[in-house]
This record gives structure tokens, C-alpha cells and sequence, in this order.
């Protein structure tokens, strides 16, 4: 099992969850998070950005991260799916992250590993 994490930009968000409805994922983890990259961002007009009540001199745009763990077989073609849908070719589309899962462990039934997604 793969753990794939992807920080998207917050309009592509529909085209991803019907991708992750193509390979019927089980189910999926989403957070409205703030980053920059490449871009460096945006900022006012005067150089600064408050997050939360706290002033920032750090440029952030705002991003979604969409967290799932499928299947090893399913890695590559949500990948190329995800970036089919995602890449316009300019800074900030995003990135993908890949992890190993061990283990996934249902609570409700205690089912373990593919049964548990």
C-alpha cells in the first residue's frame, strides 16, 4: 500500500476526487493548507500577509492537500492521471508525495491491510 499526498491547487479539486471515484478509492483526506514554492507567492501591497492573526513576511497561496492510500498497482496511473488533469505548465501546480504504508487497520471492524481501505 501507497500513500500518495498531493498538494493541488484549489480548483482542481473536483477533477481529483473524480479520478480517486475512477480507481474507487475507499476514501480520502482532504485540508485546506497555505504554501509557496517556486512562485514565491503573493503579497500585499505592502509586503506582508497575515495568516490567522499573525503577520507574515512569508508569501503564501493558498493550496489543498489531498491524502490517499491506494493500492501499489493504482500508484502510477493516478499519478499520470493527476498530473493529465493538474499541469498547466506554469509554477505552482503542485507536487505529489509517495510513502510506504505498513499497515492500515479498519477500526470500526479491525480489518487489516487492502480489506481496511
Amino acid at each position: 500500500m501507497k500513500e500518495l499526498v498531493m498538494i493541488i491547487r484549489p480548483e482542481k479539486l473536483e477533477e481529483i476526487k473524480n479520478i480517486l471515484d475512477e480507481i474507487h478509492c475507499g476514501g480520502m483526506t482532504l485540508s485546506t493548507v497555505m504554501g509557496c514554492g517556486t512562485q514565491k507567492g503573493v503579497v500585499d501591497e505592502n509586503g506582508v500577509n497575515e495568516i490567522k492573526g499573525f503577520k507574515t513576511t512569508i508569501n503564501l497561496l493558498p493550496k489543498i492537500r489531498v491524502e490517499v492510500v491506494v493500492e501499489g498497482k493504482d500508484v502510477d496511473p493516478v499519478i499520470m492521471k493527476v498530473r493529465e488533469i493538474c499541469a498547466t505548465g506554469h509554477v505552482g501546480d503542485g507536487k505529489i508525495f509517495v510513502r510506504n504504508i505498513e499497515e492500515a487497520v479498519r477500526i470500526r471492524t479491525g480489518e487489516r491491510g487492502k480489506k481496511a481501505l
